[in-house]
C-alpha cells in the first residue's frame, strides 16, 4: 500500500474512533449504571437478550453478546442470587442447562426498557422527520455494511413514538378495519378521532406515551397510554394491521404499555374494550388484567358489551 493509501486508511480508522467515541458518549454507555436503572450496560444487555429470546443457553448467549464466558458466568451468577434468572434442563438433553428470566426478572427489565427508549427519545426529540429518517438509514447501513445478520428469532417490527401523519393513519385504519371486522359503522371511527385529537392536545410526554409499530418501514400497530389522573393511566386503542398478527406484536405493545405506566408510578392501568374483541382481552388477561364491570350498550351500529378492565399496579 502506497503513503497516500495509508493516510487514508489512518484517516478512517480515525474517523470511526471518533464516532465511537462520541455515540458512546451520547447513550450513557460509560456511565456506571445504564439511565440511572442500577444495572450496567453489559447487565443490561444481557437481560434484554434472555427478555427477547426467552430461553437461552449460557454458551448461545456467550457468543451472541460477543462476551467472554467466565464474565457472562459472573453476570448469571449475581442475577441468580436476586432471583432474576431461572435454569432448567433442555427437554431431550439433560446436559443442557437453558436460562431464561424469572418474573421478578422480566419485572426488572421492562422498567429499564422504558427508560432506555424514552433516553432515545428524549435525543431525538430536536430532531426533524427528515433527520430522523436519516439518521435511522445511516444506522442500518452502518449494521448492513459491517455484515450483520440478522438475528434468529428477531422482531421484523420496531416501535417509535408518534409523528405527524400517524394520528390520521391511526383513526383510518381502525375505523376501515373495524368495520370490514365487525360491521361497525363510522361513529366508531369519529369515537377514534376525538380520543386521538384530545391527546395529541394534551399531550404530556412525561406522563403519557404513544407507540406507533413498523415493520419494512410501514405502519402496522398502534397503542396509547393517556393519563387519567395522578394514579391512574388508560391504555387506549391498541390495533394490529392483519398481516403483523401472531407476530407478538400485540403482545410486545401491552408490555410496553404496562412499563412506562408501572415506571411513571401510576397505582392503576385501566382500558375499555368490548366483548366481541376476543384477542385483545386475552392478551389482557394474559398481563394480568381482571374485568371489573360491563354492561351492554348500543353503538357503531351494533349491539355491544363494553367492559372495563383493570391492572394493579402497585399497593
Amino acid at each position: 500500500m502506497n503513503d497516500n493509501g495509508t493516510n487514508t486508511e489512518k484517516a478512517q480508522v480515525a474517523a470511526i474512533r471518533a464516532f465511537n467515541q462520541f455515540y458512546t458518549r451520547q447513550i450513557g454507555a460509560l456511565d456506571e449504571h445504564l439511565v440511572g436503572s442500577g444495572f450496567s450496560l453489559a447487565q443490561a444487555r444481557v437481560l434484554y437478550e434472555l427478555f427477547e429470546r426467552g430461553r437461552i443457553s449460557a454458551a448461545d448467549l456467550a457468543r451472541e453478546l460477543s462476551l467472554d464466558p467466565g464474565y457472562l458466568s459472573r453476570l448469571l451468577a449475581a442475577f441468580a442470587k436476586r432471583k432474576l434468572i431461572a435454569r432448567e434442563r433442555a427437554e431431550g438433553d439433560g446436559r443442557l442447562t437453558l436460562i431464561s428470566l424469572t418474573a421478578k426478572g422480566r419485572a426488572a427489565f421492562l422498567p429499564l426498557d422504558a427508560r432506555s427508549s424514552d433516553a432515545v427519545a428524549e435525543m431525538i426529540a430536536p430532531l426533524g422527520g427528515d433527520d430522523r429518517r436519516r439518521l435511522v438509514a445511516a444506522m442500518q447501513t452502518i449494521r448492513a455494511v459491517l455484515g450483520e445478520a440478522p438475528a434468529a428469532g428477531a422482531r421484523p417490527w420496531v416501535l417509535r413514538g408518534h409523528q405527524p401523519g400517524d394520528i390520521g393513519w391511526v383513526i383510518h385504519r381502525q375505523g376501515k378495519l373495524y368495520a370490514e371486522e365487525y360491521g361497525w359503522d363510522e361513529t366508531y371511527e369519529a369515537l377514534v378521532a376525538g380520543i386521538l385529537s384530545a391527546f395529541v392536545k394534551n399531550f404530556d410526554p412525561k406522563r403519557e406515551r404513544s407507540w406507533i409499530a413498523e415493520m419494512d418501514g410501514e405502519a402496522v400497530g398502534s397503542v396509547f397510554l393517556v393519563r387519567d389522573s395522578d394514579e391512574v393511566a388508560k391504555l387506549r386503542l391498541l390495533y394490529v394491521e392483519p398481516k403483523a398478527r401472531h407476530l407478538g406484536l400485540g403482545t410486545r405493545l401491552v408490555e410496553e404499555c404496562v412499563a412506562f405506566a408501572r415506571g411513571k408510578g401510576y397505582r392503576r392501568l385501566t382500558l375499555w374494550t368490548n366483548d366481541v374483541l376476543a384477542s385483545a382481552r386475552r392478551l389482557y388477561e394474559g398481563h394480568g388484567f381482571r374485568l371489573v364491570s360491563q354492561g351492554r350498550h348500543k353503538s357503531f351500529g351494533k349491539d355491544l358489551v363494553g367492559q372495563t378492565w383493570e391492572l394493579v399496579l402497585r399497593g
